[in-house]
């Protein structure tokens, strides 16, 4: 007896509306909050994930200011890049490099959870980070999505 064979949803790029969400950072844990982050925008929240097209949803991340690391963190982690020139090697700890950029903090951890191709940095770019309570995407009316502390 032959039984049919379902065929398994697979969603084009026309076919996704993407939602807007805001997150408030404030006491969240860096980590914790990245993974989170990179789940909504690579869209694995949605039944219609499908892993080559671009089914995630813009993030909204305010008080980047406020985001809390465990242990030692602050001074173990280092941010190191190269300048290009001989002996340009940049590395800064944590603690310095978040005091003066703290979004550039949250959207690293979160590139690095997200595919190392096209389609991971299109869906970087669906991430906004500000360091304060305010931002400009008002106009989009984002969800806010409730994270565990």
């Amino acid at each position: 007896m032959l039984t049919q064979v379902t065929k398994s949803y697979m969603a084009r790029s026309g076919e996704v509306s993407p939602e807007w969400h805001l997150v408030d950072a404030d006491g969240k844990t860096l980590g914790r909050l990245a993974a989170r982050l990179a789940t909504i925008l690579m869209g694995k929240h949605k039944p219609t994930y499908t892993p080559h097209v671009d089914t995630g949803d813009f993030v909204v991340v305010v008080n980047a200011k406020k985001i809390r690391v465990t242990g030692r963190k602050m001074q173990q982690v280092i941010y190191d890049w190269y300048t290009q020139y001989p002996g340009g090697r940049k590395v800064v700890p944590m603690a310095a490099f978040f005091e003066k950029h703290p979004t550039k903090v949250i959207e690293l951890a979160v590139k690095r959870m997200l595919p190392r191709n096209r389609l991971g940095r299109k869906m970087l770019s669906k991430l906004k980070v500000y360091a304060g309570p305010d931002h400009p995407h008002a106009a989009q009316r984002p969800k806010p999505l409730e994270l565990k502390a």
